[in-house]
């Protein structure tokens, strides 16, 4: 009984699998649509909900994240429109909104643990959730390789 099953995973079968071009397309669509600003706010997009927050480079030049103030569910921002604002014990920063739209969700984990920011502020330290209204304007924002080479330029100077 063994042998007929690793036979039957082994042995080529007659048929392929149907993969359709929209589906694949789908999935690098899924891993293209993180982008960055010039102030160091991230957006990474699904669905047409954008879930954005600071970047790495972002906090570490904060220090340590003691509040975090975020937009409240359902207002409208604008793209490059002050959103919230960060305070460390380094410094205070303004938020801006990547995109146009209306916020849907924030991360309430920040009002009682503002050091997921500099723990994780790509992943669990997102801000904000905004469904978009224009999707257009992530053609205006860098992709990872162009915001790396602004990250370097800032380091270098």
């Amino acid at each position: 009984m063994a042998l007929r099953l690793l036979t039957s995973r082994v042995v080529a079968r007659p048929y392929m699998p149907v993969v359709r071009k929209s589906a694949t397309w789908a999935v690098y669509r899924g891993y293209a649509t993180k982008k960055y600003t010039s102030d160091h706010e991230w957006i990474s997009v699904d669905n047409g909900v954008g879930t954005f927050g600071v970047t790495d480079y972002a906090q570490s030049a904060l220090g340590d994240v003691v509040f975090v103030e975020t937009p409240a569910v359902g207002d409208v921002v604008a793209a490059e429109e002050q959103v919230g604002a960060i305070e460390s014990v380094k410094a205070a920063s303004d938020i801006y909104s990547p995109v146009s739209g209306e916020v849907v969700d924030v991360n309430e984990a920040l009002s009682d643990e503002p050091s997921l920011i500099n723990s994780s502020p790509e992943d669990e330290g997102w801000l904000a959730k905004v469904k978009l209204s224009d999707a257009s304007e992530l053609d205006g924002l860098m992709d990872e390789k162009a915001y790396q080479e602004l990250v370097n330029n800032a380091e270098e100077h």
